[in-house]
């Protein structure tokens, strides 16, 4: 019996990608026989963080980097490290800023919700935000007004789906806060397939999730240089005993990083890319729909599926599909914040090619008998 049945939980597809309320993503065996060993063993745990330094380093050609328990405390303890740099005494003052550099200045575009509010993550470490520009805009003029003041301890860009509005390219961002002497956190939660391309940003931290598309137990990676990366650590004196990360989780992470580095990423890139276009084809022909293959707006290596559903042919509206999807079983989810437009987005990353059959069939069946028919059949028996 699985988990599911015994203990009557909602049996889930996931086509929303790595979202937290349904799970995030799925581990493979590696990593999941990785952490299960590692929660019938003991480590000490500073070993495991320094390996996990010399490993994130390697893979991703930081100076260094560790692990934490989510992206949401990365953002903390990141702004936390900024404040307080390695200095004990900092440190175990947290969230008592008192003598040290506290504003965080944060692109108003980049001031999302993600579950919670981003700005909460800031003020958590004891650090008070500024917006700088406005929900619409942030110039490069915007940013060096907000980033003129003295009392200034790091910028904090976002890089998601999320963001809004119009900025300028983080490498200028980056740059203008490095000319007054200001560090730079870079919140990539969903982007560890591009690190590489955060790092060459010159940011001097990037935060990114262990258990999106890595595909490790929760975590967060903190990775850049060395001196930062130290003073995150120190954390775990202070407010980060609260984040701190399981030895589980550490292990797999490194687990996931070396599975990562074994993986052909353009024989994985065609591989999405083919599921994609599969899925849009056989949707396109549904009463109602019109499909196409939509590239991730941050520059994600894969395409999603978006559907356009016309009401008058499909006989619903794309948010009845929406709720006729997820409130079936298995309960499909997938991205509805267009649905508004008659659109929806779906991520067909981790799906498997059972659970893709699943997700056409119950999008058919859904259009040949539209909810309010099986209502009106349901009152007439």
């Amino acid at each position: 019996m699985g988990l599911h049945d015994q203990y009557g939980l909602t049996q889930v597809i996931n086509a929303r990608g790595p979202f937290t309320p349904v799970g995030v993503s799925r581990s493979g065996e590696r990593v999941a026989a990785a952490a299960a060993e590692a929660l019938s063993g003991f480590f000490v745990m500073e070993e495991l963080q320094d390996l996990a330094s010399r490993t994130i380093a390697r893979v991703t050609g930081a100076e260094a980097g560790t692990v934490v328990h989510c992206t949401a405390s990365a953002i903390t303890l990141s702004v936390a490290a900024s404040m307080t740099g390695q200095a004990p005494e900092r440190v175990a003052a947290l969230p008592d800023t008192t003598g040290m550099p506290a504003r965080v200045v944060v692109p108003a575009v980049h001031a999302i919700d993600y579950g919670h509010p981003l700005l909460q993550d800031v003020r958590l470490a004891g650090a008070t935000p500024v917006l700088a520009g406005s929900d619409t805009e942030c110039t490069l003029a915007d940013l060096e007004a907000a980033l003129a003041h003295p009392d200034t301890t790091c910028l904090l860009l976002v890089s998601s789906r999320l963001v809004r509005g119009a900025f300028v390219p983080f490498d200028r961002a980056v740059a203008a806060a490095h000319r007054r002497g200001v560090p730079v956190v870079v919140d990539g939660a969903a982007q560890d397939l591009r690190i590489g391309e955060l790092l060459g940003t010159g940011a001097d931290l990037v935060a990114v999730s262990g258990q999106k598309y890595l595909g490790s137990p929760t975590a967060g990676l903190v990775i850049g240089r060395a001196g930062m990366v130290g003073a995150v650590r120190a954390q775990e004196k202070g407010i980060g005993r609260a984040m701190k990360a399981s030895k589980e989780a550490v292990i797999g992470v490194l687990t996931a990083l070396r599975v990562r580095q074994e993986l052909d990423l353009d024989a994985w890139r065609r591989e999405q890319t083919d599921k994609a276009a599969r899925f849009v084809e056989r949707a396109g022909t549904l009463p109602g729909i019109t499909a196409s293959a939509d590239r991730d707006p941050t520059g994600l290596p894969f395409p999603r599926a978006r559907i356009a559903v016309d009401p008058a042919e499909a006989g619903l509206d794309a948010t009845a599909v929406a709720t006729a999807l997820r409130t079936g079983s298995p309960s499909i989810w997938l991205m509805t914040h267009d649905q508004d437009k008659g659109e929806l987005l779906l991520e067909l990353v981790p799906l498997t090619d059972g659970e893709f059959e699943v997700v056409l069939a119950r999008l058919a069946e859904i259009l040949a008998h539209p909810p309010q028919d099986q209502d009106r059949a349901r009152v007439s028996a």
